[in-house]
């Protein structure tokens, strides 16, 4: 107050000294809005931060909004809390077409029954046994005869999970082809018939590979072992120095060389008759697993199943992928209708059947495609319209062992592509027992093979005379 009446005073005596106009403002101006002479400012509350003045071109709120900047990671889809921790415990493991999400790297007995039973898988290596054992890399232990994969469908039935075993039980299946062309997709017009007797069945086993937990006890006495002998080694040098070279040849290159050497012995001792492999990891052990069954099983004729087949049937599933009638090519062959005079059988060519075969009534007509060179002999045969259940793998074997006279052009012996129709019958004591000579003859007549290539009529009767003389009467051949 006392300084508010300083200034009115001042304002007068200002008049009165004739003062005007704008310095009079100026002076007002100062007067309202400075201190008073000798008194300090008055303290200004601080701007925050937070808060800049509103003239400020930068001027934000105080008060935050009720939606808060999210974060870029939080803008994410959400995912169940340890998603991630959960796929690197149960990690899902796979081998070829076998895949199984596992249970802290683990394979259960009930996901393998999921992955297995009720299932048709073929044998790779065509196993004809039905007590087969296979380690823990898929590799047959002991010995079995091995055919066509054509007698090689195992369904399975059981599966049956130890510490130390996979073990599966099945029935076995053969495959029978109805006469479709490859063009006509073969591998829809199939039969699947079963091959295994009553009450039998096929098992198949394979070993695992162990588990082991680390133990840190034996780990820690083993520190203390590793030491004591470092001690014992460099006493033996001070006190022996002759003979150090002899003690080095002896004693560990390295620390780490003799913890393995010691883990090497303990593994022995612990399994002193035991070739399974051993691991630490449940995952190794159960990829280790999926593998050795993808080696010995296929879910189908895959194409490695394709490229282990000889070209006799590897040729004719090129074809049944392509839709086209492929037969085996040769530089200089010419096809029947480009000859001057056809190729003739001049050998029997009756390919035996098998027991398979004749327990089961497959019986029937194939056809092959062949190449017979200008002397006369078989160079390639392919598999047109096969049969099945073993018996192509006999015709081709009985068409290469044939013997043809040569096709010949302007005179010359060529090389000739010609169809071969084989018929498979089922043999019993009917049809072994000798027919009278003029009902022979006229079966054969009746009983010409069908197709583009079949035997003359003395051929088929010099055929006939054979068997006959070669099957005893009255008593059924014993399948080959």
């Amino acid at each position: 107050m006392r300084t508010f009446i300083n200034a009115l005073r001042s304002r007068s005596l200002l008049l009165k000294s004739g003062f005007c106009g704008t310095g009079l403002a100026i002076v007002l101006l100062a007067l309202v809005s400075g201190p008073a002479i000798g008194q300090s400012p008055a303290p200004q509350p601080e701007t925050s931060p937070a808060q800049p003045s509103a003239s400020s071109p930068e001027a934000a709120p105080a008060v935050p909004d009720k939606a808060p900047t999210v974060p870029a990671d939080a803008q994410e889809p959400a995912q169940p809390a340890g998603a991630h921790e959960t796929a690197d415990k149960n990690p899902t493991l796979s081998a070829g077409a076998f895949s199984v999400q596992t249970t802290g790297g683990e394979i259960k007995e009930d996901q393998l029954r999921q992955l297995l039973a009720g299932k048709t898988l073929y044998l790779r290596s065509g196993y004809l046994d039905n007590n087969l054992e296979f380690d823990e890399h898929g590799q047959l232990t002991g010995h079995s005869p091995q055919g066509s994969f054509t007698l090689s469908q195992i369904q399975i039935n059981k599966v049956r999970l130890s510490k130390h075993k996979l073990e599966l039980e099945g029935e076995r299946y053969g495959l029978h082809f109805l006469g479709a062309a490859p063009y006509e997709d073969p591998t829809k017009a199939t039969d699947r018939v079963k091959i295994t007797p009553k009450k039998k069945f096929v098992r198949i086993s394979f070993d695992r590979e162990q588990v082991e937990t680390p133990k840190k006890k034996k780990e820690k006495h083993r520190g203390k072992q590793k030491d004591s002998d470092r001690q014992s080694a460099k006493a033996d040098q001070t006190t022996q120095p002759a003979a150090g070279s002899a003690a080095a040849d002896d004693s560990p290159a390295s620390p780490q060389a003799g913890a393995e050497a010691a883990a090497v012995a303990a593994n022995a001792a612990a399994h002193p008759s035991s070739k399974e492999t051993v691991t630490t990891s449940p995952a190794h052990a159960s990829q280790l697993l999926l593998t050795a069954l993808d080696k010995v099983f296929s879910q189908g004729i895959d194409d490695r199943m394709i490229a282990a087949m000889p070209d006799f049937w590897k040729l004719y599933y090129q074809a049944a992928a392509s839709r086209s009638e492929i037969k085996p090519q040769g530089s200089g062959v010419y096809s029947e209708n480009n000859v001057d005079q056809k190729a003739r059988l001049i050998s029997v060519l009756d390919p035996p059947s098998n027991e398979f075969a004749q327990a089961n009534g497959v019986a029937g007509i194939a056809m092959y495609h062949a190449i017979v060179g200008s002397d006369g002999k078989v160079e390639a045969v392919v598999a047109g319209r096969p049969i099945g259940f073993g018996l192509d793998e006999n015709a081709e074997q009985s068409i290469r062992k044939a013997a043809f006279q040569p096709a010949m052009k302007d005179g010359k012996p060529v090389p000739v592509a010609l169809d071969l129709v084989v018929s498979f019958r089922i043999y019993s004591k009917r049809t072994s027992a000798l027919a009278p000579p003029v009902a022979a003859e006229q079966s054969q007549k009746q009983t010409a093979l069908p197709g583009p290539y079949t035997l003359h009529d003395d051929e088929a009767a010099h055929a006939a005379e054979q068997n006959q003389g070669t099957q005893p009467a009255q008593a059924a051949p014993t399948p080959q």
